[in-house]
């Protein structure tokens, strides 16, 4: 394994050279990509509706394309699962990544060209490698196996050429041999769809392998990591694998984690890369060791727009380019893709904490944030906050939600649910932290909060364990990368989930 970890190690950090080059020239790969993209759907349905032959700028795009969501594609998508092709996206279409970045009852599928599986989200994997070991040389990642916390994968009813399934499971499905070998549990246990039992089978395939590294969304390792711990009786998971190393997750912000994944790997040598993939794409990976900031991946087949969010709900929005943004200001992220997404916005709003090279942080959801009484309060602000009421009072949460009160007369508020998975001493005493640490943060929620004029203080309310799950399993969202929305502008998640709570 030595020899074999030299020699890929080797391999995976020669991309750090094209790396370079887009972060020396964002601009110029961005263009470079665009029209490529261009080009390469001229000849479809799409490229001949809007007359892409004809585009040879960035503002004749802009003006000819209208924004979209996955309504306004969604009658391609249902064609594309019936068979046809050449609509969106020249080469052929065979699987669909259903969505698990939203709860609602009605699910997306994103289809996934063979160009978005090597250029965008294999490339993206091998990349979290890459940077990794140009950070740490002496990584011995290869010397051992990955865990990988996918999802679950099924054939699509409509035609049996094609499939379906979440985006971690089509990868897993589709990656290269060379990347079978060095992960674990096999595809069978992987893509199981009882999440229950593919805990059990995951916790006792893998606390008998030598595990250097895991990928997943951190609610979920989590889980997995407790049952481990439970079979094996360990105190933590260095004494299960004593060679683990590296964390990249994603999917939801790790700050309200952290704390309990450094009493589960107590070693200040385990390392933490945070990365942001979609089912439509993978944009972003932190590049600078702990500082949160994730490159912008400007090569893997995705042209970037970025939409001010005054914008948003416009008819004819305006957006703007990598050279036009300024750092610090939420946009909401518009793409173009190597599998036919055109002009999508992704629902994502991300700010720049770096130009040149482009760096940005995950900011919320343009529907999962709370703006009742002028609050904009942002996911961001959320477990900033949560994270250091936590701190200060020796607690720690496995998930959360929020949404505003509405009153009838006078002031309204915010009802949290908060499952800990250690409580705190004082409940009151974190509401306060938390309360104060959301003012210091956000000036508009400090504004509505002055003398309870319009916003009284929090209500928290602590929720048995199990609680999401169970939701999540009523919804049928149980386990890979489905995730609790945090935050929502109205009551609908949470009053359903207060009906879960026993």
């Amino acid at each position: 394994m030595i020899i074999i970890n030299s020699i890929v190690s080797w391999f995976i950090k020669k991309r750090i050279h094209q790396i370079e080059l887009f972060r020396k020239h964002p601009i110029e790969v961005q263009n470079e990509w665009f029209e490529k993209l261009i080009t390469s759907a001229k000849d479809t349905e799409w490229g001949k509706q809007y007359n892409y032959q004809s585009i040879e700028t960035i503002e004749q795009f802009k003006e000819r394309v209208p924004v979209q969501d996955y309504e306004n594609l969604k009658h391609y998508v249902e064609r594309l699962k019936k068979g046809e092709q050449n609509l969106l996206w020249p080469s052929e279409i065979k699987w669909f990544a259903k969505s698990s970045g939203t709860t609602n009852d009605k699910s997306k599928f994103i289809p996934i060209s063979s160009e978005s599986l090597e250029e965008c989200h294999y490339k993206g994997g091998t990349d979290m490698l890459s940077i990794h070991y140009n950070n740490f040389p002496d990584s011995k990642i290869f010397s051992g196996k990955s865990l990988m916390m996918g999802g679950s994968q099924r054939i699509n009813e409509f035609n049996e050429e094609q499939s379906y399934g979440d985006l971690s499971a089509i990868i897993m499905h589709n990656m290269p041999a060379w990347a079978q070998f060095f992960r674990s549990p096999e595809l069978s246990v992987a893509l199981m769809e009882n999440w229950d039992e593919k805990l059990e089978k995951m916790a006792e395939i893998t606390s008998k392998e030598n595990i250097t590294n895991i990928a997943g969304v951190p609610s979920w390792t989590l889980v997995l990591a407790k049952k481990i711990l439970e079979k094996t009786g360990k105190k933590n998971l260095l004494e299960v694998w004593p060679n683990l190393e590296l964390f990249m997750h994603g999917g939801v912000s790790f700050t309200p984690y952290r704390e309990q994944f450094k009493q589960l790997i107590p070693s200040d040598k385990m390392q933490y890369l945070e990365t942001y993939n979609a089912s439509e794409g993978f944009f972003g990976i932190e590049d600078i060791p702990n500082s949160g900031d994730l490159l912008l991946m400007l090569d893997y087949g995705i042209f970037y727009e970025f939409m001010p969010l005054s914008e948003l709900g416009k008819e004819f929005p305006k957006t703007l380019q990598l050279d036009e943004v300024e750092l610090n200001t939420s946009y909401a992220l518009v793409i173009s893709t190597n599998g036919g997404l055109w002009r999508y916005i992704l629902g994502d709003t991300i700010k720049f904490t770096h130009l040149y090279p482009f760096r940005i942080r995950i900011t919320g959801r343009t529907k999962h944030f709370i703006n009742a009484f002028g609050e904009e309060l942002m996911v961001e602000n959320a477990d900033k906050a949560l994270a250091e009421a936590c701190k200060q009072t020796n607690a720690s949460i496995n998930d959360y939600t929020a949404a505003p009160i509405y009153m009838n007369e006078g002031s309204g508020g915010h009802e949290w649910l908060i499952e800990f998975e250690n409580p705190p001493h004082n409940l009151d005493e974190f509401k306060i932290i938390l309360d104060n640490e959301l003012k210091r943060i956000n000036s508009d929620y400090e504004a509505k909060r002055y003398n309870n004029y319009i916003l009284k203080e929090p209500k928290i309310i602590s929720v048995p364990k199990d609680t999401f799950k169970n939701w999540l399993k009523h919804k049928g969202k149980l386990g890979g990368q489905h995730k609790v929305p945090r935050l929502s502008n109205n009551r609908d998640y949470i009053d359903e989930i207060k009906s879960f709570i026993n």
